[in-house]
């Protein structure tokens, strides 16, 4: 079970880290003292949750004296422990810190404080497996560089859920598209109890070089926005396929693209408006 605790200084990226790492599926919590590591490892794995990150950082300090102990004793336990460190340079810092207008935790002037807090998280810096430099580093690099470290990059996962028009189109997805140009097998008296699953529907559907042409164009496009989704950091990525009852049309295109588009991680979330067999 990965545990992942993520320290380094004050405005060095360790929320960003953090949003990532719950995107990408981990249970996070922010600001653990390091006494309570191995009792969330225990929780976590007792209902569980595969995957954990905290934060432990200068507003621990009260805490922190028990820092070592408690990493050798969740390390005996959790063969997947890993420490990151982030740091930057101290003005790049300062400017970071005058942008968002926060207050240092240690509540001195900004280099003294980051002085002092350097010193303090030495030993999580000593722990560290891997420590990240994020002077130069953009939001999106750090969550890149994140992933690709803790192999993380393949998590991306395509969302499909067929609809109906006349239902109303969903609002939780990132894309909607309209498939009600195919043939419709609802004129087709055998047909029209069946759904879009059954292999006679389908063909109804697809039927003709026009059809067939369509179904490619846009097979290529929720292609093109997922991946493009997946290189912007994003984990999953919603696709509505609506026709316009939703037991036909859609559901068949949602089920072929299952099958087309299988290296992006496809799943049918839900066939909203499907019924099954009406006869």
């Amino acid at each position: 079970m990965p545990f992942v605790v993520v320290s380094g200084l004050s405005g060095s990226g360790k929320s960003t880290v953090l949003r990532t790492l719950e995107d990408a599926g981990f249970f996070t919590t922010d600001n653990l003292p390091p006494e309570l590591w191995g009792t969330l490892h225990d929780l976590a794995r007792a209902r569980g949750l595969s995957r954990i990150a905290v934060t432990t950082d200068a507003r621990t300090r009260e805490f922190l004296g028990a820092l070592e102990d408690s990493y050798v004793r969740l390390s005996r336990r959790e063969e997947h422990l890993r420490v990151l460190f982030l740091e930057a340079d101290a003005d790049v810092l300062i400017n970071r810190y005058n942008f968002t207008r926060r207050e240092h935790p240690l509540g001195d002037t900004l280099l003294v404080d980051f002085a002092r807090e350097r010193d303090l998280l030495a030993p999580l810096r000593a722990l560290a497996d891997t420590v990240i430099d994020t002077t130069t580093l953009s939001a999106r690099d750090l969550s890149e560089r994140v992933l690709k470290l803790l192999r993380l990059d393949h998590d991306f996962r395509l969302r499909l859920m067929s609809f109906g028009f006349k239902h109303s189109p969903p609002r939780d997805v990132d894309l909607v598209l309209d498939v009600r140009t195919l043939p419709n097998p609802y004129y087709d008296p055998e047909l029209r109890p069946k759904t879009g699953l059954d292999s006679a529907v389908a063909a109804y559907a697809f039927q003709g070089e026009d059809s067939e042409a369509f179904y490619r164009d846009l097979r290529d496009f929720v292609r093109s926005a997922a991946e493009r989704a997946r290189a912007a950091g994003r984990h999953g990525y919603t696709v509505g396929i609506g026709c316009t009852g939703g037991q036909h049309r859609s559901v068949a295109v949602t089920a072929r693209l299952v099958n087309d588009l299988a290296d992006l991680n496809p799943q049918v979330t839900d066939h909203r408006d499907m019924r099954e067999d009406l006869g």
